[in-house]
């Protein structure tokens, strides 16, 4: 192992972003010799730690941010713009907290939820964090399927979204089932922030051309409170991807940087979001759709957009895929050894598991085939635990709770109801969402 900030002093900061501890004496990994056992010697540069969390972060979750606005007027950018805060802060500590327990760096929320509660701790955290990873690509098969029977209307294409959701579960499996790595991460992350802002771009300019079409009739509310707890669980879903926080600091060759490229990254994207969910709010009002560019008006610029993204989820399903297989593999160990040194074996065993869980992704997006509720309950039943109530919780126990000032308990209190409420509440909303898509006398598109 490199010690590479052996003979470098900590900085004491000023805020709760950069010292959440500044009345005692710092102790991170990177402050201490033995703490970190990362190979660091070939890590990477903060700015590609930026450009990965920002490829990352920067998903399908901004194409449901404007439908959040109308679920709760125009109040629902204070939960916006809160969230963002709250973001930096549980990333910030959530690096702390890997560095707090009793051995070297703790490297998945599983290992800091052992530490901080045990087993209990390490399996909630567990099922966090595969809820996400396996409930995303679910999300992301609904999107494609729609988008191409979208794009394929009037035509011999336009076979229906169960059918679409079947082929593309294919197309989306093989590179999965057999795939053994996640070398390809960094380029399909970059071409996913590629395709999400262009099909931004072109969402706005869109509605900027439809405002006359529009402005006349729009109905704006200034605050809806029974739609926030529909507003928080989606607005959850895109404030962060803290399920790649660790793996991506794990990569970086100064961890002191670390808090500067969270604030960086979520700055970024807060940018986008925003400049998104006031544009077309204000424009459409009650009646934008999710994904928003269905708001549009139809034309060769949606049809990219659209196309677009389908390309954009369709390359990042398998790397989502792979990572939750990897981890319940790694559990399970499935492994060449295990097998007696088959290869073979192993990889019968591999590909049957993960043959199951794509059915299993294909099965549940055919039964649920609706965008806007399964992202609603993917950011209140698990990002909101990931962003807002784990970290908060697990520093707490980590750390200790009577060492922190009260300006920093505070604000950790907030973001840890921040969370809560996004969690019972949101769930509650969501879940009640779906039951009313069903009882309204949904037909499946057989």
């Amino acid at each position: 192992m490199m010690d590479i900030t052996s003979n470098t002093k900590c900085e004491k900061g000023t805020s709760i972003f950069s010292n959440v501890s500044s009345n005692q004496p710092q102790d991170y990994e990177f402050c201490k010799s033995g703490r970190d056992d990362v190979d660091r010697s070939k890590g990477g540069s903060s700015l590609y730690a930026y450009f990965n969390l920002t490829c990352m972060t920067l998903g399908t979750g901004m194409l449901g941010l404007p439908a959040a606005v109308k679920d709760g007027g125009w109040g629902a950018l204070a939960l916006i713009i809160g969230a963002y805060f709250m973001s930096c802060y549980s990333g910030v500590i959530l690096q702390k907290a890997m560095y707090k327990g009793k051995g070297n760096r703790l490297s998945s929320y599983k290992e800091l939820g052992d530490e901080a509660f045990g087993k209990f701790g390490g399996w909630v955290s567990f099922f966090c964090l595969s809820w996400m990873l396996i409930g995303t690509p679910i999300l992301y098969l609904v999107l494609a399927a729609a988008n191409m029977n979208q794009l394929c209307a009037g035509t011999a294409g336009e076979i229906g979204v169960f059918k679409w959701t079947i082929i593309w579960s294919v197309i989306v499996g093989i590179p999965y089932i057999f795939a053994k790595s996640m070398k390809e991460i960094a380029l399909s992350s970059a071409f996913g922030a590629l395709t999400m802002v262009v099909t931004i771009l072109i969402t706005i300019v869109l509605a900027g051309i439809d405002t006359p079409n529009q402005l006349e009739n729009v109905h704006h509310d200034n605050v809806i409170w029974e739609g926030f707890p529909t507003a928080l669980s989606t607005i959850s879903y895109a404030a962060g991807s803290n399920l790649i926080y660790i793996n991506v600091e794990a990569s970086m060759k100064n961890p002191k940087h670390w808090p500067r490229v969270v604030f960086g990254t979520l700055t970024t994207c807060q940018i986008i979001y925003l400049a998104l969910c006031i544009s077309c709010y204000y424009i459409y009002g009650a009646d934008i759709l999710s994904p928003v560019y269905n708001s549009t008006p139809s034309g060769t610029a949606r049809i990219i957009a659209i196309i677009m993204v389908t390309l954009h989820v369709v390359t990042t399903c398998p790397l989502l895929l792979v990572s939750f297989a990897l981890d319940c593999e790694n559990m399970m160990g499935i492994t060449v050894e295990r097998y007696g040194g088959s290869k073979k074996k192993e990889l019968l065993v591999r590909a049957s598991f993960r043959a199951g869980i794509m059915i299993f992704v294909a099965v549940v997006g055919i039964l649920i085939p609706f965008f806007d509720v399964l992202m609603s309950l993917l950011g209140a039943l698990s990002n909101s635990a990931l962003v807002f109530v784990l970290p908060v919780v697990f520093y707490w126990k980590l750390d200790g709770f009577r060492n922190k000032k009260i300006h920093e308990l505070a604000f950790g209190a907030l973001t840890l109801l921040y969370g809560l409420v996004a969690l019972i509440f949101g769930t509650w909303s969501a879940v009640e969402a779906l039951v009313d898509t069903f009882a309204n006398g949904y037909k499946y598109q057989i």
